[in-house]
């Protein structure tokens, strides 16, 4: 099962217990592969900075992990389905690369509505974690 993991899920498993921290445990112990762009890992970078006060040392090291976890995609197609936040897109076009079955997010105004998008069914942390954990 292949999942990208939009960035506000990654940078609330990094930060806080909960469904998204165990998230990100499935993804280190293998239980799904995770894809990630470099896009992506520059946006949780710059939201670890700049929202949670990190030094760039901790940065640093979360996204080494990131990287050893996960296959990094270099997307080559460029969409435009979003437009109220074009980083958005960004996401979406990471998940067209990777041929990703999920896409986990927390975005309910813009991507959730979605549900689906070639391919790659648009969740909730809650509904993938569900799916991930099943026997």
């Amino acid at each position: 099962m292949k999942a990208v993991l939009d960035t506000n899920i990654i940078v609330s498993g990094l930060n806080f217990p909960g469904r998204e921290h165990d998230i990100l445990d499935l993804a280190r112990i293998g239980r799904f592969e995770l894809y990630v762009s470099p896009f992506i890992l520059d946006e949780v970078a710059g939201v670890l900075l700049r929202k949670f006060d990190w030094d760039t040392q901790h940065v640093a090291r979360a996204v080494r992990l990131l990287r050893a976890w996960a296959t990094v995609v270099e997307p080559k197609r460029t969409v435009s389905v979003v437009r109220r936040d074009d980083a958005d897109n960004r996401v979406l076009e990471c998940a067209l690369e990777a041929q990703a079955d999920y896409l986990v997010t927390g975005d309910r105004r813009d991507l959730l509505p979605i549900r689906l998008f070639e391919g790659a069914r648009i969740v909730s942390s809650a509904e993938f974690f569900a799916t991930a954990t099943r026997a």
